[in-house]
This record gives structure tokens, sequence and C-alpha cells, in this order.
């Protein structure tokens, strides 16, 4: 079957490669499947560059042994064709997959081998035509996906006009980094306090987390860049300022920072000098009382990195959080299985529905599956997130609410000492 010159012209350099590979596996196409990861039906926050990267990893050891061949459309999609010895391996990267993305609206109404949202499947030999005709639609699809992004682009066009700050780029990374490197952070370090909150009972402080306002840091270094505009940039930038939040906290100028408090880090940073440094200087008995966050999609880029850094902090004495959990991911989050001491689950307004409804008990027990007494329920801004919180089993809660109850308990407590 000859190729059609036409519609290849018109693919980008990964469709063509796509077909081209497709046409040349007409005559061997027995023993040959295929997947199609429909990255591009995620939400937009879950199909950015380095989410893409880190799904086309995952089949990186079946392409080195010549298993399969792998290629990343323009529109993020990822199709692996592969040998049909090598379904488990595959189908192993794929539930990977629907973990690294389980919050993500497209995985919660997919139910895998009945309802397959995430994925297609496709078996050469008897799906050949289809597939050949899917990949011929491709040109169509991304001509869509261009109007979109010049679409987004005109909005961010305007964004800009009305003041958000121009995209970050390279070259002002690099102006951002300087700036860190000279600043004083320690105006800009924030505190928010996780309580104990039991009934009704008066909130009891366990630790406090650290971290420095990125509106704040925005406004204070360079107001004219919108920090936010380049994901990939924009974690390149955290691991900077990790690295100068660790030697603020090494410098040991505030009494009050070494025990009992929690930071966010990069994986990467927990290897670096600065975290040496850092460790260096705190006490050996105050180690068990510092929680290193980690967010999840960090931790899903490289698990190995994550495993071995893991292994450190805890040879260290020091605990560790996988922060930035949704409800919906936490049943694909295994917390013994990953080595973590705690979680941090976000609350949002369903969850109150949740709690008052017939699926409060399934989520209740998957709390308790993965450890109430070690969950934090945290951006709680009102008291409808404690009451629903403690009516799903979890007694830790952390947020702007928080931090108000705790600070009216604390004048109580200063007016009562004041009478007697």
């Amino acid at each position: 079957m000859p190729p059609d010159t036409d519609a290849k012209k018109a693919l980008t350099t990964q469709e063509n490669l796509l077909l081209d590979y497709l046409y040349r596996l007409e005559k061997f196409r027995k023993g040959r499947q295929a997947v199609l990861v429909h990255l591009s039906k995620l939400q937009v926050q879950n199909r950015r560059e380095q989410h893409v990267r880190a799904a086309a990893s995952g089949f990186d050891p079946q392409v080195r042994k010549g298993e399969g061949q792998i290629f990343t459309l323009a529109n993020t999609d990822i199709v692996f064709i592969y040998k049909a010895g090598s379904k488990d391996d595959t189908q192993a990267v794929i539930t990977r997959l629907r973990f690294m993305f389980a919050d993500d609206p497209l995985l919660m109404d997919e139910i895998p081998g009945k309802r397959e949202l995430f994925c297609s499947w496709f078996d050469l030999d008897k799906d050949y035509d289809k597939i050949i005709a899917l990949t011929k639609t491709l040109h169509a699809a991304e001509e869509q996906r261009r109007a979109k992004i010049e679409a987004e682009s005109a909005a961010r066009q305007q964004d800009s006009a009305r003041g958000r700050g121009q995209p970050l780029t390279p070259e002002l990374l690099g102006r951002v980094e300087d700036a860190l490197s000279q600043a004083d952070l320690s105006n800009l370090l924030r505190r928010q306090s996780v309580c104990a909150l039991v009934g009704k009972a008066a909130p009891q402080k366990v630790s406090t987390e650290l971290f420095v306002s990125i509106a704040d840091l925005r406004e204070t270094l360079i107001p004219d860049v919108n920090l936010a505009s380049s994901p990939w940039l924009f974690q390149h930038m955290t691991e900077t300022l990790d690295r100068r939040v660790l030697y603020l906290l090494s410098k040991h100028d505030d009494k009050t920072l070494t025990s009992d408090f929690s930071i966010n880090l990069n994986v990467a940073t927990l290897l670096s000098p600065e975290f040496m440094k850092f460790d260096d200087n705190v006490r050996s008995a105050s180690r068990g009382t510092i929680v290193i966050e980690l967010q999840r999609t960090d931790i899903f880029y490289d698990l190995n990195a994550y495993m071995f850094a893991r292994d450190f902090v805890h040879e260290r004495g020091y605990r560790v959080c996988i922060d930035s959990l949704s409800h919906q991911a936490l049943r694909y989050v295994n917390r013994q299985r990953l080595g973590a001491d705690l979680l941090k689950l976000i609350w949002s307004p369903d969850m109150q529905a949740i709690a008052k409804g017939p699926e409060r008990d399934k989520l209740a027990e998957l709390i308790l599956e993965r450890g109430a007494a070690r969950t934090i329920l945290c951006r709680c801004d009102d008291n409808a997130a404690i009451e629903a919180g403690q009516a799903l089993g979890l007694t830790l809660f952390q947020g702007r609410y928080v931090d108000s109850r705790l600070a009216d308990t604390t004048q109580q407590g200063i007016r009562a000492l004041r009478r007697r």
C-alpha cells in the first residue's frame, strides 16, 4: 500500500514517522499491538511539557530492548507500537500513567477494561486499516490544536496588557535567579500551622509549614514577569528557591526554626550541597520532627530518584510527606509502598457533599487504610472543611481557618492569664 503523499506532507514530523512506520509494518503486523495514550484529553495543567516527557519516558526500557517504538504527537498524545510478547510491560507502564494522572476528570470516569477513556488499544493484524485512518486524521486535530494555541496566546497577551506580566523566558529566568541569589528571603518566609482538631476541643499545634509566597516573591523581585507562565522554567526556579530557603534555615537566626516544622522541596534538592549544609546545622535530636514535603508530580517524574532521596533523608532521621493529593488521587497512592510517613490531602468543596452522602464510608475507609492519623487536610479556609474532614476520620488540619482558630485560642489563653 503506497503512502498517501499529500497527507504525509501535511502532517508534522512525529506524525510522518508514525505513518511511515505503520506502512513498513504492513506485511509484518502480525504479533504487533499498539496503544494510543490520550494525554490531549487531560486537563491543561496535566499535559504540560514535563508531564508528557515523564509519560513518554516510561516506555524507554522497552524501546531500548527493541520491543517497541514510541511516537509523541504534536497534540501531546503518545502512540506506542510494541510486540505482543511485551504486553504485560506495556500494561504496567499504563498503570503507572493512570496513577500519575489519577486526579484528572478523564481518569475518574474511566473503568479500565470496560470503559477505556485514557487509552485506545489496537491489534495491528486486525485493526491495521483503523489505525492508518486514525493517523491520517491527525492533521486536522493538529490544525485545531494550533488554533487553540493561537487563541490562548492572544488571551495571554491580553493578560499582559492588563499588567499580569510578560511570560517567563530562559533569559528572564536568569534575571530571577540572579535576584534570588542576592535577596534576603527572611521577609518573604511565611508560616502556616498544622493542628490537631478533635471534636470541639481547642486546636493543638503539631508543626509549622515554612514556605515562600510566590506572589510576594514576584512583587518584590521582578514584578513585570509572570513566573507561572512557563511551568518547566518555573520548576527550575523553585530549585533555586529551595537552595535559598535552605541557606536561610541553616543560618539559625530564628530560634523557633530548630524543630517541628516542614518545608516543601524538590526531589533533586535533597541531594544538593545546600541540603547537606542544612543537614549539618540541624541537631540530630531535631531531625525526627522535621518533615520534607514532596510534590506528587515530582515524585512520579522519576521514581528511582525519589526512592534514593527518600532513603537518604530517612537515614538522616527526617520524615517524608507526599504533598498535593486530591481525594480522587488518594486511591492510587499507597503511602506504605512509597515509603512516606505522611500524606497531605487538599480540601475541595465537593468533599463536603461526600462527607454527608452515600460515598462517605468509602472515602473514610480509604483514608483509614492510608493512615488517618498520618493524613493532613490542607487549604482549610472555613469551618466546613474541618467538619467534613472530621466526618471522614481526619484529625490533622492546615489552612487559614486553622490559623485563625489557633490565634483565637492563644488570645483567650493570654486574657485568662491576665485575669489571674
